[in-house]
């Protein structure tokens, strides 16, 4: 597929407290083998440096893409800054990365062309690679090729890393956008197209590096627990509800019980440490 039957692609990038790993995700971007891109960066009230480390990137971007925009503002949540970041887009895809993440070069071309070929196909998802602050890789998460229905979305029976997604732009703007009321963005959305009835795939091969650190959110169980539940209240009339919610309180049941056998053993270790000083 030549630059000239390339259809627009619109990467979106929310940056928030990101002023160590914007301009790699940026790069990563860049570097992309696909070349018909669109690259939207909103800055959602950053306190650190991440607005100064953009704005170093901007002619670069200029010259890289086929259209750039760039804003800073106060703080809105993830939500409405990606919201916003739709009302901006252009392309026939989309495809948002948190800002201390990075694509493989090859991630848009796979995906683009996949999507190409199977008109279906609402979003297709990828591997990941976790790395650490240092970009050391520290573990690798891919699983065969698959195709997920509603079912598997509600009963978290998925695999869909939200970093490797793309998605036809039409269907995310006709599902309505992502609702600032739940902070699990992306399983909302997902749940939204399967209701619809559009497939969801996940292509294997890694697609992203995600940075696992102290501060990433799908680390906090308990308010993810609590934001799952209030997500799942919608399909309360579901016929797979009931079962959709044992496995959310099954999850947090899990969790809970294995941090307090782990502040047990750290309780145990004090005592031991304090007994040694004596």
């Amino acid at each position: 597929m030549n630059k000239e039957n390339q259809p627009l692609v619109s990467v979106v990038i929310p940056c928030y407290n990101h002023e160590n790993y914007v301009q790699d995700c940026i790069r990563s971007v860049i570097e992309q083998t696909y070349q018909n891109i669109e690259l939207i960066i909103i800055d959602d009230g950053s306190r650190d440096n991440s607005v100064h480390k953009i704005q170093e990137m901007v002619e670069k971007c200029q010259k890289r893409f086929k259209r750039f925009e760039f804003r800073d503002r106060p703080n809105k949540g993830l939500s409405e800054t990606l919201n916003e970041a739709l009302e901006w887009c252009k392309g026939e895809y989309f495809s948002a990365i948190a800002s201390d993440d990075l694509m493989k070069e090859r991630k848009t071309e796979k995906q683009v062309d996949f999507l190409q070929k199977n008109t279906k196909v609402a979003a297709v998802f990828g591997g990941i690679e976790l790395i650490n602050d240092k970009d050391q890789i520290i573990d690798k998460r891919v699983t065969p090729n698959k195709t997920y229905n509603f079912k598997d979305i509600i009963l978290n029976k998925h695999d869909l890393p939200a970093s490797t997604q793309m998605a036809r732009l039409k269907v995310v703007k006709d599902i309505g956008g992502y609702n600032a009321d739940y902070k699990i963005e992306d399983w909302y959305m997902l749940l939204k197209m399967a209701e619809k009835n559009f497939s969801i795939v996940y292509l294997e091969g890694i697609f992203c590096s995600y940075r696992f650190h102290d501060h990433n959110f799908s680390k906090n169980m308990e308010v993810m627990g609590k934001e799952m539940k209030k997500i799942i209240l919608r399909y309360r009339d579901n016929v797979f509800y009931k079962n959709a919610l044992k496995i959310i309180y099954k999850q947090e049941f899990n969790y809970f019980k294995n941090r307090r056998e782990y502040l047990k053993a750290i309780n145990v270790l004090f005592k031991f440490f304090v007994a040694s000083i004596k």
